[in-house]
């Protein structure tokens, strides 16, 4: 026997201690036995590693959901704001084209009204000035007056009373009268008319307004007296071939 046997107390923590070896052999019994009984198969064994690998895959889906959601949002309100944006620019543009239209259209029919009233303006003039225009028999009487008219437009002097004189003078009234035998007719520029004026008399003294033939008795007239005022003051002062 050891000295220590001896010893007061040491029986006592011999006992302690064997209970306390005991209890630690059934624990480490148990949790052998506990673990036996747990199937040694490969697939057993990877299942926790694989449940520990899903687990972060899983929670990285629960933060990806949202931002996809809001990335989805942005690019439908960008989207909508575009076509509201294109929309607003069609109609303003289709406005545009509104209103020029209507200007245009607005111009036409002030110029076709203002066309119209001119057209109405020159119509009305022309019906006052016809209904001022005096109507003149086609005979000697006519042609003096019609003559003197236009002589008066023109400041022509001359009078009834001495045109009508040197007309019956000079051609008997016969607006178709031709002196084929003196020296002018010899010279190849007869004498022609009411009052007989030569071709080269009769240009140099037509009047506008009247007629480019010395046949016409109207302006055969005018341009006679025209000639006579020129040179001798009036046809009122020849009294003889002039």
């Amino acid at each position: 026997m050891s000295a220590f046997s001896n010893r007061p107390g040491f029986s006592r923590l011999n006992k302690n201690h064997k209970k306390l070896s005991l209890a630690g052999v059934a624990a480490l019994g148990a949790a052998a036995i506990a673990f036996s009984a747990v199937p040694s198969n490969a697939s057993t064994e990877i299942e926790p590693q694989a449940v520990v690998a899903a687990a972060p895959v899983a929670f990285s889906g629960a933060k990806t959901a949202p931002l996809q959601l809001g990335i989805n949002e942005q690019a439908t309100t960008i989207e909508l704001k575009a076509k509201a944006d294109a929309a607003a620019a069609a109609k303003v543009k289709a406005e545009a084209a509104a209103k020029a239209k209507a200007a245009a259209a607005a111009k036409a029919k002030a110029q076709a009204e203002a066309a119209a009233k001119k057209r109405a303006a020159e119509k009305a003039a022309a019906s006052r000035a016809a209904a001022r225009k005096p109507v003149y028999a086609n005979n000697l009487d006519g042609w003096i007056r019609e003559a003197l008219h236009i002589m008066k437009k023109h400041n022509i002097p001359g009078t009834y009373e001495g045109i009508h004189r040197n007309i019956m003078r000079e051609s008997s009234g016969n607006p178709r009268a031709i002196n084929n035998w003196d020296i002018n007719a010899i010279n190849g520029v007869p004498s022609i008319g009411l009052l007989q004026v030569i071709k080269p008399t009769f240009d140099a003294y037509h009047v506008p307004g009247t007629k480019k033939s010395q046949w016409d008795p109207v302006a055969n007239i005018v341009a006679a007296c025209n000639y006579a005022a020129d040179r001798y003051g009036s046809m009122d002062n020849v009294n003889s071939a002039y």
